[in-house]
């Protein structure tokens, strides 16, 4: 197959294109030109989505990977393009479209959160503002352009927490690395009902070619089946052969001392406490969404020692000492609250 990238420089638009080179297909990439240089043998073609599309008029292509559209009005002027050069469009989505994560085992048909489009329209003028605080509504915004551009013809993938090499969120390239360091490490939650869905940019590459070929278009959440905290960080241990001792503290302690779920405390979120004032009951069903659909269609898993291996391997590549890692919690900071697990636990002995 043709396929165009949208994106494809960085994590699954990179794991993407070395997947679809590995089965010979022919990849075109569009992006502004940033780090293209880990780019082999693709045809690169230099624009902006947000605003210079003319590189994309006049050529045709079997499918495309949109692994960047958040601006609705980028995927509404993007697709419109599109629908004359392709007849099917993988846009990357999120299950952060849903409207909230409450209950276990949630599906595509769980409501979403969205907002008038006139609104996003407004708000999306300077597309390099501060627009994260919108992106469950601006993701459910640009999977209905798409749809409406291209009816029947768009796979909307509603994926979870993506990991391998080259995680630029460092989520569990924190976990690898720290539990990597050994020591008494600060693990968050409750060992016995704290878990995690991750999903290998590997495994999602696999299957988002595998539905291309099939034309199977459609909404699906992609992520990984739920696996216990515990068994993730025991199994990074094992792996790096740390002498890593797991001090896990109570969601109520790290709350009292203000530790961010997600970002101090990064692929953990409270399971018994609200996550701010918006918010009537806990999020249970974080780390419990319904993949059935996906697994019926084809998706399949690495061993997760595989992804832990790629993780380290890629953290091993950088420059520690200078690294500025965008999610964990600081030794410091860690100390002073192992310090505060240590007398909570001694007070209620």
């Amino acid at each position: 197959m043709k396929i165009l990238v949208i994106g494809g420089s960085r994590f699954l638009g990179k794991a993407f294109v070395e997947e679809a080179q590995k089965k010979g297909h022919e990849i075109t990439v569009f992006n502004r030109g940033n780090n293209n240089e880990v780019l082999r043998n693709v045809e690169v073609l230099i624009g902006d989505r947000n605003g210079n599309l003319e590189q994309l008029k006049n050529r045709k292509w079997d499918a495309v990977l949109d692994t960047s559209g958040l601006i609705p009005n980028s995927v509404r002027n993007l697709t419109s393009i599109l629908k004359m050069q392709t007849d099917f469009y993988a846009f990357v989505s999120s299950i952060s479209v849903y409207k909230d994560w409450i209950p276990k085992g949630i599906e595509e048909d769980y409501p979403v959160q969205t907002m008038p489009v006139e609104e996003a329209d407004e708000l999306t003028k300077d597309p390099n503002g501060d627009l994260l605080q919108y992106y469950g509504k601006f993701k459910t915004l640009s999977e209905q352009e798409a749809e409406r551009n291209m009816p029947g013809k768009v796979l909307n993938i509603r994926a979870g927490q993506l990991v391998g090499g080259n995680d630029y969120t460092d989520r569990l390239p924190y976990w690898v690395n720290r539990i990597s360091e050994g020591g008494q490490v600060l693990a968050p939650g409750n060992p016995q009902t704290s878990y995690i869905q991750l999903i290998d940019v590997k495994d999602l590459s696999e299957w988002i070619l595998k539905m291309m070929e099939e034309k199977n278009a459609g909404t699906y959440n992609v992520t990984g089946k739920p696996m216990p905290l515990l068994d993730l960080f025991t199994n990074i241990r094992e792996f790096t052969g740390s002498d890593a001792e797991f001090n896990w503290a109570g969601e109520q302690l790290l709350l009292e001392n203000n530790v961010l779920p997600w970002t101090e405390m990064p692929l953990w979120i409270p399971e018994e406490t609200p996550l701010g004032p918006n918010h009537q009951e806990p999020w249970k069903g974080a780390f419990h969404i319904n993949i059935d659909k996906a697994l019926q269609s084809g998706l399949t898993f690495r061993p997760i020692e595989e992804t832990i291996r790629e993780v380290h391997e890629w953290i091993q590549s950088l420059d520690r000492t200078n690294y500025d890692w965008k999610a964990g919690i600081d030794r410091d900071r860690e100390n002073i609250l192992l310090d505060a697990l240590a007398a909570h636990e001694l007070k209620n002995t």
